[in-house]
């Protein structure tokens, strides 16, 4: 893989759970910040948002059933080792706030948050 990809859910959707409801996922929109803030990102990974129903296909494809979960960074060929907090086959991703928060910085050169 070339470049990191960031997967996102989008910034409006539904759950069947909460019929004539519509949600957002906090740690995404967060995210959908430092896009805003720091376009850099989006110049050096790629962002996809997928949509709220799991199974989440194309992520399953790369990650496993067990790491579908998003927010979550996949990692390109040239990451500094380290940064993962998890691995399926041959792909290394990072699957909490925190940990993309710091992959972003590391390989992007972004700040990082104020402790």
């Amino acid at each position: 893989m070339a470049r990191d990809i960031l997967y996102l859910l989008p910034p409006d959707f539904p759950d069947e759970k909460y019929p004539g409801q519509r949600f957002y996922c906090a740690d995404c929109m967060f995210f959908e910040g430092i896009l805003a803030r720091f376009p850099i990102i989006a110049e050096r990974v790629e962002v996809r948002r997928h949509d709220f129903p799991r199974p989440r296909a194309e992520v399953v494809a790369l990650v496993g059933e067990a790491n579908q979960g998003l927010p979550l960074l996949i990692f390109g060929d040239d990451a500094e080792d380290g940064l993962e907090t998890g691995r399926h086959g041959g792909v290394r991703f990072a699957g909490t706030r925190a940990a993309i928060m710091k992959a972003l910085a590391v390989r992007h050169g972004i700040p990082l948050p104020h402790p």
